[in-house]
């Protein structure tokens, strides 16, 4: 068997790297997010449905969800009784998602678990990386990276490991 030698990259694999990085932060907060007893997805509603009297579809697209885990997601907030659908005060054929007082107790120990994890990410790094690396990030979220690009073959998303 011949083997072939490929040829040198001129520029880090940046796609590896932020796609390895954002999966495994995904499982860490995954993780802590378990003491909770609630997923970061459904942190991720309830915070974003205490902002602002929102929408399940204005909910999803916030977080990202497509239309049917955002159902499943809200009939778990609803049957832990942290969340509940209401007619919207501005447009009763809409359906927006209250958070309960026990859903705004979850969402103020979920930010808590949230900025801990983050905050052993940033301690990773040198003192003097930190603001870089979060000026970078921001500055490509915002910019080159705000949003998806056209592609003719849909991009799938990393597998999640069963548990």
């Amino acid at each position: 068997m011949t083997t072939v030698t490929p040829p040198a990259r001129t520029v880090a694999d940046v796609s590896w790297m932020l796609s390895h990085t954002s999966r495994v932060l995904a499982t860490r907060m995954a993780a802590a997010f378990g003491e909770l007893g609630i997923t970061p997805r459904a942190f991720c509603v309830l915070f974003h449905a205490m902002e602002a009297e929102r929408t399940q579809i204005q909910l999803a697209e916030i977080a990202d969800l497509d239309k049917t885990t955002m159902v499943t997601t809200v009939d778990e907030l609803e049957r832990a009784g942290l969340a509940e659908r209401q007619p919207s005060r501005t447009d009763r054929r809409a359906r927006i998602i209250r958070v309960t007082p026990a859903g705004e107790r979850a969402v103020a120990e979920g930010t808590r678990i949230a900025d801990r994890v983050h905050g052993e990410v940033l301690q990773a790094l040198e003192p003097g990386d930190r603001e870089p690396f979060l000026r970078a990030l921001t500055t490509l979220t915002g910019g080159l990276l705000a949003a998806p690009a056209e592609s003719p073959a849909p991009v799938r998303r990393a597998r999640r490991p069963r548990g």
